[in-house]
């Protein structure tokens, strides 16, 4: 035995990896932890206030950076970590989670806080393995990183034998080997048949009405210089999935919004009216197609994904490209020739500016109590260039899905796949992978929440993210559908099951550490956010709205 532990193994590992932020609950892989403060310090191991939140971190890091994020749990809280990883499964995000697991030498004895956990990350992760040997750390950390990055990104875990993974104390002949290459998303490119490319071209150009619905594939990829450049040469507009909406600017003349069912109405109306859908880099599900009615079933389509399987899968194609969509609309771009749809531009624009004239009202609304749709324009006219937005799901989404822009290429928009209360979370995991970048969630009282204590964490250490609370006083997402429910309009009664105390947000975060701002009047949202974004701390924002105002519901 050369006397080099697992754990120096591992952690060696992970520096080689290039990962700067270990998300976790003790007691997990103590040892490891102390070789990370010996030999690596820059590694900051965050300690966070549950297992979810964790995840929920590292999915946030992933995102913003294209570096698997990591997130650790002993074997009482694995399952824990295991929901937390529903997001980034969902999302397509890269996140390594390393638990604790059973010793052979005491399985089936009732071993405090014992339970075969392993199952539960199935339905969950790319690959799901167990370390039941020191020696096969080095292979087994490469899979990971090497199966999390490929393909569709996605999480994978590996469980660690010992409740807080104690087989990182054992001795062990093997050394670190690192692929560089699988430490970012995407480590490799495949590349498209000419032939598919000629196919798909020949479709689009032969179009009066085509339209490009742009998805998280080509974010991951990186490709948003190049969809609008083919936009722009193809003369073709441009829809996005929420996950690829920062693919292409809201203020550029080709886009039409987010499509779907969290979506722009006139995003919608101009996929509806395509006699071409051009699918990159999207699956194709319910929300970005709400419920495969945008656009209706039949409509003729071509796809270009990463994964063959996906192609086709939920729209009959008339052609598709597999390769990476940076890869593919680069060789699209060197294929294709110019051309010109002035009245079906024109179509598009007549939708949109409709939409904006009819929304024009609460987007400058001065009502108190605050109208969302104020905040989401004021983030739009607000954000820096180089900002980071992350946004939950349910209202949140719609709100920021509808009516906020993204106004610069050097803007990220994160959004939850569905789980509600995520955003604060991986907010916090977005400004540890890039500290110098303003990073800002969008989230309601509902989902802030979730995870209220983790503001003590981002005060802890140091991590100035601003978070702008929609303070509602309740879940008013659920009014619309409690008044279904109840046969057209729900009973004052039924509120008890949505609505909340009044609680000042901002009051708690000073309590917590972090500079509390409370904003009633829209005329003061501007101001609040210049000086949440120059205070260098964290920062809540807690904005007062109107309970009765709902987001419009999606048109198809």
């Amino acid at each position: 035995m050369t006397g080099r532990t697992g754990a120096r193994v591992l952690a060696d590992m992970l520096d080689g990896y290039g990962v700067t932020h270990l998300f976790h609950v003790p007691a997990i892989l103590r040892r490891t932890m102390a070789e990370l403060e010996q030999h690596h310090p820059h590694i900051q191991r965050v300690v966070t206030h549950g297992e979810k939140a964790a995840a929920y971190m590292a999915d946030g890091y992933a995102r913003v950076s294209g570096r698997p994020g990591v997130a650790a749990a002993q074997i009482i809280g694995a399952l824990n970590l295991a929901a937390g990883l529903r997001e980034p499964f969902l999302a397509g995000s890269p996140v390594l989670a390393l638990t604790g697991g059973r010793s052979p030498a005491t399985k089936f004895r009732h071993v405090y806080q014992e339970i075969d956990d392993l199952p539960g990350f199935d339905p969950v992760t790319k690959y799901n393995a167990t370390i039941d040997d020191a020696g096969r750390f080095p292979d087994m950390l490469r899979h990971a990183f090497r199966v999390a990055t490929t393909g569709r990104p996605g999480p994978v875990h590996l469980q660690i034998q010992g409740n807080e993974g104690q087989l990182d104390t054992a001795l062990t002949d093997a050394g670190p080997l690192v692929e560089p290459r699988f430490a970012q998303v995407p480590p490799v490119r495949p590349g498209p048949l000419d032939a598919d490319v000629e196919a798909v071209l020949q479709l689009l150009d032969n179009a009066e009405r085509p339209v490009i619905v742009a998805g998280g594939g080509v974010r991951s990829s990186g490709a948003g210089a190049e969809l609008v450049a083919l936009a722009e040469l193809l003369d073709i507009p441009v829809a996005t999935s929420a996950n690829g909406k920062d693919t292409i600017p809201g203020t550029h003349p080709l886009s039409v919004g987010v499509v779907g069912t969290y979506s722009r109405e006139c995003a919608n109306e101009i996929v509806g009216r395509a006699d071409l859908v051009c699918f990159i880099g999207t699956q194709t599900g319910s929300m970005t197609t709400h419920f495969w009615a945008v656009p209706p079933i039949g409509t003729p389509a071509v796809q270009i994904d990463l994964e063959p399987a996906e192609l086709g899968r939920n729209y009959p194609l008339r052609a598709s490209i597999v390769a990476d969509a940076r890869a593919a609309l680069r060789r699209m771009l060197a294929l294709a020739g110019t051309s010109a749809r002035a009245s079906w531009r024109d179509e598009c624009d007549r939708l949109e500016s409709a939409w904006r004239e009819r929304y024009r009202e609460v987007l400058t609304s001065d009502a108190v109590p605050i109208r969302p749709e104020r905040i989401a324009a004021e983030l739009t006219a607000g954000l820096p260039g180089d900002a980071v937005l992350v946004v939950d799901t349910g209202h949140a989404g719609m709100w920021m899905a509808q009516f906020h822009d993204i106004t610069a290429p050097g803007q990220d928009y994160l959004r939850a796949a569905g789980h509600l209360g995520w955003a604060f979370s991986a907010g916090i995991g977005a400004k540890c992978a890039a500290p110098d970048r303003p990073v800002v969630v969008f989230t309601g009282d509902a989902g802030f929440y979730y995870h209220l204590a983790e503001v003590e964490t981002a005060a802890r250490r140091g991590i100035n993210l601003v978070t702008i609370v929609n303070n509602n006083a309740g879940g008013n997402q659920s009014k619309r559908g409690f008044d279904r429910a109840y046969g057209g309009q729900a009973t004052e009664k039924s509120r008890e099951m949505w609505n909340y105390r009044d609680v000042d947000f901002a009051r708690i975060g000073e309590e917590m550490g972090a500079l509390g701002i409370r904003v009633d009047r829209p005329g003061d949202l501007a101001k609040a956010l210049d000086q949440a974004l120059s205070a260098n701390r964290p920062v809540i924002v807690d904005v007062h709205t109107d309970i009765e105002v709902v987001a419009p519901p999606a048109v198809s």
